[in-house]
């Protein structure tokens, strides 16, 4: 899929079909919010339900066909997964596979020599910059890994106090921040724990070096205890002692929106900011 032009910046506006999928854009309604919390959800119920005389009906062809005792059917090895059918090939779109290639992209560009992250996904981003480089990851959550290139620091994200300062050539925190001293986690609560992580991370970024970072942005707002939507205006002000090199964002539709005004999410429902910035040199 082509990313967008910054011409096309104001369809972030839009935010056309916002709760179609959840994964793409966050969980928007009350309603959306409970099924998330109860684990259920009617229209899969129902859907389920409308598949069952299709699977029956399978199962009996599948019997009748196979002829390899070993894997004829038995009702309690049985494993009914009945929405699969209606999906597509895959979902090439949303916060996450943006981003994480977004991000991606630009340090294989860099070719910096080393790279840390924070709170980014193991199982995403971090596994696109292992196939080119290593990389240090650190989270407050222990990690378990005996992954070549992947070193883990388990450390306070808040106030990185095992990293000196100016001491970071390449750094990253995807979808992380919003997170930050709600408690989810296991951290404690504290509302300002994200705007300590953004200090710290200007901190210790050395002279010239860059950092690639993202969160939900929006109509500004907490979503307890899940994460934060902030105004674009509101990370530009925190990160004041940085320099912006590139705003790029995934709109409330899934799509990717290259070199954008930061301006145009600000009245955003729920899109991801991914912010470029350098340090200065002294």
């Amino acid at each position: 899929m082509p990313a967008a032009s910054a011409s096309t910046s104001v369809a972030l506006v839009a935010a056309p079909a916002i709760s179609n999928h959840l994964w793409r854009t966050g969980i928007s309604s009350f309603r959306e919010k409970q099924s998330y919390v109860t684990g259920f959800r009617p229209r899969t119920l129902l859907t389920s339900i409308a598949e069952m005389p299709g699977f029956v009906s399978n199962w009996l062809t599948y019997q009748k066909l196979n002829s390899i005792p070993g894997l004829r059917l038995r009702l309690a090895e049985a494993f009914p997964i009945l929405t699969d059918r209606h999906d597509s090939a895959g979902h090439a779109e949303g916060h996450y596979f943006h981003q994480d290639l977004w991000a991606a992209r630009k340090i294989f560009q860099e070719r910096p020599q080393s790279h840390i992250d924070i709170g980014s996904r193991v199982d995403g981003f971090i596994a696109h910059l292992l196939t080119f480089m290593p990389v240090t990851v650190l989270d407050i959550r222990p990690l378990v890994s005996e992954i070549d290139g992947l070193t883990y620091l388990q450390d306070d994200a808040t106030s990185l106090s095992q990293l000196k300062d100016n001491s970071v050539s390449s750094l990253s925190s995807l979808h992380a921040a919003e997170h930050f001293g709600l408690g989810r986690y296991g951290d404690p609560i504290d509302p300002d724990a994200c705007f300590k992580f953004m200090d710290a991370l200007q901190r210790v970024l050395a002279p010239r070096g860059k950092l690639y970072f993202s969160v939900p942005v929006g109509r500004e707002r907490v979503e307890f205890n899940a994460h934060r939507v902030f105004s674009p205006g509101t990370i530009l002000r925190q990160f004041a002692r940085l320099r912006l090199e590139s705003y790029s964002c995934v709109g409330d539709d899934g799509s990717l929106y290259l070199n954008t005004d930061p301006a145009a999410s600000t009245h955003s429902e729920m899109a991801c900011g991914l912010f470029e910035f350098t340090k200065a040199a002294p």
